[in-house]
């Protein structure tokens, strides 16, 4: 299996600690280190378009991960309504898997306690996600393939 994953630059601390727990968890699972392409984005609102990107770079399902922290005015929901709606976009209309892995929290601890904290690290979760829809994706595909031999 073949995974892209988009981060995002902002609030590094969480979304680089995201970053290592996927890639430990896709290496634990058997992916090779050149088969998991990573690339950056200034901020959460940026994924959407790294992942659309990504899915048409020969890969088997994207992760993006990102966080935002809820803030004293409402960019916080412009934010997270833009990315999930994007990312939504992606998966409806696309045949390549797009994992959610942001973090959408009310302040920096419980971002902290879910990229390698007390709550474990999200980061770990989307990869095992990924993992589980690239074989259901092969499942489908393989039916298809069946149903016109």
């Amino acid at each position: 299996m073949r995974f892209g994953i988009a981060v995002a630059d902002w609030n590094d601390q969480i979304t680089y600690a995201l970053l290592d727990g996927a890639i430990k968890t896709l290496k634990k699972h058997g992916t090779p280190s050149d088969q998991i392409m990573v690339k950056h984005v200034p901020g959460t609102f940026e994924l959407t378009f790294a992942a659309n990107i990504l899915t048409q770079m020969n890969v088997d399902a994207v992760i993006v991960l990102g966080c935002v922290i809820q803030g004293e005015t409402r960019h916080f929901d412009f934010i997270c309504q833009g990315v999930t709606q994007g990312i939504t976009h992606l998966n409806v209309d696309g045949v390549i898997p797009v994992i959610f892995g942001v973090l959408t929290t009310e302040n920096l601890q419980q971002a902290i306690d879910r990229a390698g904290g007390k709550h474990g690290n999200k980061g770990d979760e989307a990869a095992v996600t990924a993992i589980k829809m690239v074989a259901l994706n092969n499942d489908v595909d393989q039916e298809m393939e069946d149903l016109f031999e």
